[in-house]
């Protein structure tokens, strides 16, 4: 073994040692806070095997030549952590169950990568103790309180509810909506100040506005739209990555992976039946298995990601056209009557704009128009206020 590749198995196996104390303090803080008696001993036997396998890659390590692990994280482990604090502790073990299950494929991948067989016979050691823990989690978490009972017909409904999900789809009319009523907010936000302030310094003359307004809308259009490019672009990014680790996931432990995928949709209120039942379903399919272990992790699916292009298309033609506003006025006319037409114009796409905004959110649309309509007046006064400061202080000079 070179000593690349001996600082390389150092390096894992210290990682390993570290999980395993994270584990090792977090059971033990969470048996010391435990009031029944049985829950308190099997957390306690938790802490102990997690301690255990500690000390055999500690050992490893040192016949390996490295140095005595030193132990980094907080004394409580996980659990105090806020996650932990806000859930309580049967949120706490759901969570520590999902995570031996990864435990369990993450060691499972290493019997092939380490290449060294003493760590690999501690592996398969640790590796039959995680099973055990991952069942005795389970077993902790079901004797504590039943999940959460539904009904015949709710049960059918979140069922039906997860198999949409898998169905190959188009995005969402109401992101559309969103994507489109945000850009216009944003551009006649931002320029109808502009053109507040500019008319405020030079009495509206309309040459000024234009440049100023016309100057704002590229740049403001250009920012939104490169903005939602990049940000649609980090999206899908992320979540082709995380789909090729759940991808390894599955392939190196299907098992587990369905465990831990039937487990999230227990804990988000599912029976365990049904969800067993669902996960069975998935699997026949390892592709779809696959994506939906993805989508709990982030929360979303691949059709239901933006498209780079589209995104920054969208977002700069809208934000042009929300910014294109209150700059009109100012191509027919010039002075305070410009002015005038300008701020009602202005005002009136608020509200408008607001109203819209219903489609998407569960306001009424007069209550969202008016607070749109409001907010832009309080712009307009502040910077046309500040722009006749501004011009007479210039005037001055």
């Amino acid at each position: 073994m070179t000593d690349s590749d001996n600082k390389r198995l150092l390096a894992a196996l210290e990682a390993n040692w570290q999980a395993e104390m994270e584990g090792h303090h977090t059971y033990s803080a969470l048996a010391k806070g435990e009031t029944d008696p049985q829950r308190r001993n099997a957390l306690r036997g938790l802490a102990a095997a997690e301690k255990h396998h500690a000390g055999l890659w500690a050992g490893r390590i040192l016949e390996l030549g490295g140095q005595t692990p030193q132990y980094t994280g907080g004394e409580s482990g996980q659990a105090e952590s806020l996650a932990t604090r806000i859930g309580g502790a049967d949120l706490a073990l759901r969570r520590l169950e999902i995570d031996e299950g990864r435990d369990i494929a993450r060691y499972g991948k290493q019997l092939k990568a380490l290449g060294d067989e003493p760590s690999i016979a501690i592996l398969k050691e640790v590796i039959a103790d995680e099973r055990e823990h991952y069942q005795t989690l389970g077993n902790l978490i079901r004797s504590r309180r039943p999940l959460p009972a539904m009904t015949p017909e709710q049960s059918q409904e979140a069922l039906d509810s997860l198999l949409n999900d898998r169905k190959e789809g188009h995005p969402q009319a109401a992101g559309w909506v969103g994507d489109t009523i945000y850009g216009i907010n944003d551009g006649l936000g931002s320029i109808f100040g502009i053109v507040s302030g500019v008319s405020g310094a030079t009495l509206g003359n309309s040459h000024f506005v234009l440049i100023a307004g016309l100057a704002g809308m590229v740049a403001s259009a250009l920012s939104m739209g490169s903005g939602a490019y990049l940000a649609a672009k980090s999206e899908r990014e992320i979540f082709e990555a995380e789909f090729a680790r759940e991808r390894e996931a599955v392939e190196d432990n299907e098992a587990e992976a369905r465990e831990v995928l039937s487990l999230s949709y227990q804990i988000r209120g599912l029976p365990e039946e049904d969800a067993e039942r669902y996960v069975e379903h998935l699997a026949k399919n390892k592709e779809q298995l696959i994506k939906a272990l993805a989508r709990e992790r982030l929360n979303t699916t691949e059709e239901g990601l933006s498209k780079p292009l589209v995104s920054a298309v969208s977002g700069a033609l809208s934000t042009a056209v929300g910014a294109l506003i209150p700059i009109i006025p100012f191509f027919f006319m010039a002075g305070i009557p410009a002015v005038i037409v300008a701020a009602i114009v202005s005002l009136v796409a608020h509200f408008a704009v607001g109203a819209a905004k219903s489609l998407i959110t569960i306001r009424s649309w007069w209550s969202s128009g008016l607070e749109m309509t409001i907010v832009g007046a309080v712009e307009g006064i502040v910077t046309y206020v500040i722009g006749i400061g501004i011009g007479k202080i210039g005037g001055g000079h």
